[in-house]
């Protein structure tokens, strides 16, 4: 049987040349145009994401049995957390211990709560996402909540009368 020779070392050199200057320059601009390309994307598509622009009901919780669903006129008493798109905490009846009341359909909310609200029961726990013009529109309610803002509530209907 034949062996190879141990003393035989293979080495494999590569003819390439080093990149000038010029490519140099045009490979790092062109990353950069690439990189900035990707992050004016993805800041568009996120700011996009916090814009709604019909309102959207997200059902939570719903109990088993539903007695009674709120209609117009009715006045309700619910727990709620309102938040901006970027998480921003800006009133919440939860930190002040007591419901807020209000006859439902009279005008004495934003509108995004009149119709979200429609047709809960008691227990019920709704996700609201409310666009700027069922809100507070380009004029916002300083200081907490800047014009054109999409608000988000957590509520919890806790009694009809």
């Amino acid at each position: 049987m034949l062996r190879p020779p141990s003393n035989i070392v293979i080495r494999r050199t590569y003819n390439r040349k080093k990149p000038n200057l010029a490519t140099m320059a045009m490979r790092r601009a062109s990353l950069v145009a690439l990189l900035l390309v990707c992050a004016l994307s993805v800041a568009y598509a996120a700011e996009k994401l916090k814009t709604v622009k019909e309102l959207q009901i997200g059902v939570k919780f719903k109990p088993e049995k539903c007695e009674r669903t709120t209609r117009n006129g009715d006045n309700v008493h619910v727990h709620y957390t309102g938040t901006l798109t970027d998480g921003t905490k800006f009133d919440s009846s939860r930190d002040r211990g007591t419901p807020f009341v209000f006859r439902l359909g009279g005008g004495q909310v934003i509108k995004g709560w009149d119709q979200g609200l429609l047709g809960m029961c008691v227990g019920e726990r709704r996700k609201l996402k409310i666009p700027s013009h069922m809100g507070y529109g380009d004029s916002g309610s300083p200081p907490k909540i800047p014009g054109g803002a999409t608000l988000i509530f957590d509520v919890e209907l806790m009694k009809v009368d």
